[in-house]
């Protein structure tokens, strides 16, 4: 019998046999930082049954300036649930916290209070920076114990395609992980050893997107990315760079299905607000097709004629039946049915938000899907700011979780009410036989209020994994 270690077997055990989640670590960012109001890591109660439901319960800060806390990942996955011969059993209570301004990374004690998790170690920035890299963002946890992080910028924030990997028991940086030249920007990636692949997107230069986005920006191939980068796993070499051209600039959150043995995937492209499939040909390349296109209103009051949506987020459920989307300017969180992953079938679609609101100063004059503008969403008298952007989606799909805030000087920039009044967390309720989602009036995580005064809510992990921290291996 293998040795079981943290996590499922498999996708669908989790879908299964995973309990429902009681605490989010929710990853907060201070938009009006001082010495004593930094970025921090929240806790908050998600069991309905607590008397602190949809509380903050805990707050760990990080106790230093200019971090820009972004997305996180576990020291242990999945990926490590069979270790029969390989290792001592490994324990998923680390969580891996890069900051994408300050270039440190927070490693936080999740196991020893699950409630109130406690700091582990700080990698500081010179740690990094000895290997040319800056702005660290995706974590993920190997087979091998490592955990790996995508950096996207050189240390004068200059595009750059790398990868660092840390020791998964000491946390201290051994290198990067790719072995020759080539991608000119990165992002978010995602690997399946049984194809030999790991695949990376691209958003663009730190220095560029770091000072707030200006609509020119994606029309400069030299400082915003539109490809999609695919490495051999094993050689840790880039094999195939696909251009998505101006349609897929900025391609972001990349997805491959849950089932290890499929050899394809999804990635959100946040510009023009289009959702590619990419998989892998009877000739051993990769292609990429274009599945979704959302059109854009043609609106006043915009700097333009034309508002897109703006996709910064995908999630797929552990079965691979549902795929969910936001937009972050249109407003809108969608679901589709992907059980014919070439074909993604339209089920549900929500507003949350958004630019285009009825007592919005833009005003639609031309829309191929709605009728008439959104009206604005409140629950519990509270009105339900900016857009929605990130989502976590529970194990048995039940239930998707959407925080409100993307990248502070892009949420100062567009939603400047939510720096004044904090982000949001609300809850949408999935069917999950016939599609559909609902919006729960009885649940809401308001960040404006405490002692630290408005803050930014943004990735959201659960203590025992999640639909987007764990990559599981095929067996056989």
């Amino acid at each position: 019998m293998p040795s079981n270690g943290p996590g499922y077997a498999t996708p669908l055990d989790a879908m299964k046999n995973g309990p429902r989640e009681e605490l989010l670590y929710v990853v907060c960012i201070q938009p009006n930082q001082t010495s004593e109001k930094t970025d921090l890591l929240a806790t908050v109660d998600v069991n309905p049954s607590s008397p602190t439901y949809c509380q903050i319960i805990h707050r760990l800060r990080t106790g230093r300036l200019n971090d820009e806390l972004h997305h996180s990942g576990w020291n242990i996955c999945s990926s490590c649930h069979d270790t029969k011969g390989c290792c001592e059993v490994p324990v998923r209570d680390k969580l891996v916290l890069p900051a994408l301004n300050s270039d440190r990374i927070y490693i936080v004690d999740t196991g020893k209070d699950p409630r109130a998790p406690s700091m582990h170690k700080v990698i500081e920035a010179d740690e990094m920076h000895r290997f040319n890299c800056s702005s660290p963002h995706t974590a993920h946890c190997l087979a091998s114990g490592e955990i790996m992080i995508s950096t996207m910028g050189d240390n004068e924030g200059n595009g750059k395609c790398e990868f660092i990997l840390l020791d998964g028991n000491t946390f201290e940086v051994k290198g990067t992980w790719r072995k020759n030249k080539g991608g000119a920007f990165n992002y978010d990636f995602w690997y399946q050893p049984y194809f030999d692949i790991m695949v990376s997107s691209e958003w663009g230069a730190p220095k560029i997107f770091k000072r707030g986005f200006e609509f020119s920006d994606p029309y400069d191939t030299s400082i915003y990315g539109r490809s999609l980068n695919f490495f051999s796993w094993s050689k840790r070499e880039l094999l195939q760079t696909v251009d998505l051209g101006f349609e897929g600039v900025t391609p972001l959150e990349i997805r491959f299905l849950h089932n290890p043995k499929q050899p394809q995937g999804f990635v959100g492209s946040a510009f023009n607000a289009n959702l590619y499939r990419f998989y892998l040909k009877e000739d051993g390349t990769w292609t990429v097709d274009k599945v979704v296109d959302i059109l854009p209103k043609k609106v006043s009051g915009w700097d333009g004629d034309y508002i897109n949506g703006f996709i910064t987020d995908i999630i797929i459920s552990l079965d691979d039946k549902y795929l969910y989307l936001n937009n972050w300017f249109h407003g809108d969180v969608r679901q589709y049915d992907i059980s014919d992953p070439a074909h993604p079938k339209l089920t549900g679609q929500l507003f949350l938000g958004g630019k285009i609101l009825k007592d919005s100063k833009v005003k639609v004059l031309e829309d191929q899907e709605l009728k008439e503008q959104p009206d604005p969403v409140y629950i519990k008298g509270r009105r339900i700011l900016g857009g929605p952007q990130m989502m976590q989606l529970s194990l048995d799909g039940k239930r998707l979780y959407i925080s409100s805030s993307l990248y502070s000087p892009w949420d100062r920039q567009f939603y400047p009410e939510t720096i004044e009044q904090g982000a949001t967390i609300v809850k949408l309720d999935i069917d999950t036989e016939n599609g559909g989602m609902k919006l729960d009036q009885n649940f809401l995580v308001d960040f404006g209020k405490g002692p630290d005064g408005p803050l930014l809510a943004h990735e959201m992990r659960y203590p025992g994994g999640d639909c987007t921290s764990d990559i599981w291996l095929a067996e056989g």
